[in-house]
């Protein structure tokens, strides 16, 4: 579930997955342990949301709504 809502909100933001995870620093081996169904760790979760502009909860599909609380 991670891995597909992480893909949709790249597609809405026109970014694709493989350079967003190389522009933060990670590898491309993080995709297949994404969409097998492993998490990343809250701190790759934190920088993942900042770059997306979205929340930790909207990546976890704990809410719909992708707004941040500021």
């Amino acid at each position: 579930m991670f891995f597909d809502i992480l893909q949709n909100r790249c597609t809405e933001k026109g970014i694709k997955v493989t350079p967003l995870l190389l522009n933060l620093g990670l590898s491309k081996g993080n995709i297949s342990k994404w969409k097998n169904g492993t998490l990343p760790n809250g701190e790759i979760l934190i920088k993942i949301a900042d770059y997306l502009d979205c929340s930790v909860d909207y990546l976890l599909g704990r809410t719909d709504n992708p707004e941040v609380n500021k």
